[in-house]
């Protein structure tokens, strides 16, 4: 086969160092490249081409769809660049409305053409000419440089995207099949909860500007937040087992208006991937099921269910300014994908911070609406739809998960999901007011 050839351990490379020349930019290129298909290593060739949901998308459409973006915004500009099929501009646009018309998103599963061996040899072009591109002096290069390194953290999206797609097409399989193997074991037990204490200030939030950052990141601005406490870890599932065990998916007094309606009209009962087992918990994991490991951060939990869980505590969700504020001094060390233990783990130490587990393991819900920070401005031209009408209705998660490349994620990251979404490794830290 002329793609990667099954293998029962996926390891991507090591994240790189952000671009700076044309050497260091094109060492990233590849190396982003490589580890999108080295993710892939563990696939027979039908895992590539499953759709499980409409919010989903097949594998083979997230490699394809990483290579359009570098032929549309970067090699179409290019004097003399030819484009590989050009039927391809249809069907691999996600939602740049400016560049094009779509293929329906919830009909890609029905894509069985091109084949995986020709999305691979369409990768191979693109990566060609962007090595040619980036072999070429700054003048040559520097014009398309920002746009390629926002293309890098965008494949970095999709690399979790894949995982987590991936993950969701798995659980409907009768068989439960694995997608790999981890690592190590991450048994023990959690790291001790307590509350953290942050004083009410006016704090300088969002990206300085120095490296990379997406424009929702930005500008610069001063926010007022008041005291209030964070908890030091994520709930862990054994917490959030006494919720289900006290009929808090019965309790609507719980939960606000819409994820009552949710958890009526989808029959939720525990988070996604549960299942009972002869009186025991199991889920479905990257790989394979097993019991729930009460000591692990509880994942896969939609908005309505995080606050849900705040509430029959008697706490609340941080907002995403009070997860900022407590993050800036923390190390962006945590179970990222490079860990490969693809799920949320239990510190082999035990925990060592004020904060922990606070990058990695899982994203952390906030209260805060996913909007526009002060004097923002989307870009000019079709980069500008990458973020910015998205902003309504959607509610922000910090922190990236065991599914995240360590490289793409910082404190300033904002993420962003409908409140009833749960394929994500999505969790809870809680917050209460000082």
């Amino acid at each position: 086969m002329s793609f990667p050839t099954r293998d029962d351990a996926a390891k991507p490379p090591e994240g790189l160092p952000a671009s700076g020349t044309p050497a260091t930019l094109a060492g990233r290129f590849h190396g982003v490249r490589r580890a999108s298909e080295a993710l892939c290593k563990p696939l027979a060739t039908e895992d590539y081409v499953v759709q499980s949901m409409h919010d989903a998308s097949p594998i083979k459409w997230h490699l394809a769809h990483t290579t359009w973006y570098f032929e549309t915004f970067v090699l179409s500009e290019v004097p003399g660049y030819q484009p590989y099929d050009a039927r391809y501009a249809y069907l691999f646009n996600s939602y740049y409305n400016s560049v094009g018309e779509q293929y329906p998103r919830p009909e890609r599963g029905m894509l069985t053409r091109p084949t995986v061996a020709e999305v691979y040899a369409y990768r191979r072009h693109v990566n060609e000419a962007i090595g040619d591109l980036l072999e070429g002096d700054a003048e040559r290069w520097g014009r398309w440089s920002d746009v390629i390194e926002l293309g890098l953290h965008h494949e970095q999206q999709h690399q979790e995207l894949m995982l987590t797609d991936l993950k969701h097409a798995l659980s409907l399989n009768p068989l439960r099949p694995a997608y790999t193997r981890a690592e190590r074991s991450s048994r023990g037990e959690a790291p001790l909860f307590r509350w953290v204490d942050f004083e009410e200030g006016v704090r300088w939030l969002g990206h300085s500007g120095k490296g990379f950052s997406f424009d929702n990141e930005r500008p610069l601005h001063r926010h007022l937040v008041p005291a209030f406490e964070l908890a030091s870890r994520p709930v862990t599932s054994g917490e959030y087992l006494a919720f289900i065990e006290a009929e808090g998916y019965s309790r609507p007094d719980l939960w606000l208006s819409d994820g009552w309606a949710a958890v009526q009209q989808r029959g939720w009962k525990a988070p996604l991937y549960w299942e009972r087992r002869d009186g025991t918990w199991w889920h479905f994991t990257l790989t394979g099921m097993r019991p729930v490991d009460p000591e692990e951060p509880v994942c896969h939990l939609s908005y309505y269910e995080a606050d849900a869980y705040a509430r029959f505590v008697d706490y609340r969700l941080p907002t995403e300014q009070e997860w900022e504020v407590a993050a800036q001094p923390a190390s962006t060390d945590g179970n990222f994908v490079e860990s490969r233990l693809w799920h949320p783990a239990v510190p082999e130490d035990g925990g060592r911070t004020d904060l922990d587990q606070l990058f990695g393991d899982v994203w952390e819900w906030t209260r805060s609406p996913y909007g526009p920070y002060p004097r923002y401005e989307p870009p000019a031209g079709a980069i500008g739809e990458y973020n910015g009408k998205f902003m309504c209705n959607q509610f922000v998660l910090r922190g990236g998960a065991c599914s995240t490349p360590a490289s793409h994620i910082r404190s300033t990251y904002r993420n962003f999901f409908y409140p009833d979404a749960r394929w994500q490794w999505s969790g809870i830290r809680l917050a209460r007011y000082s």
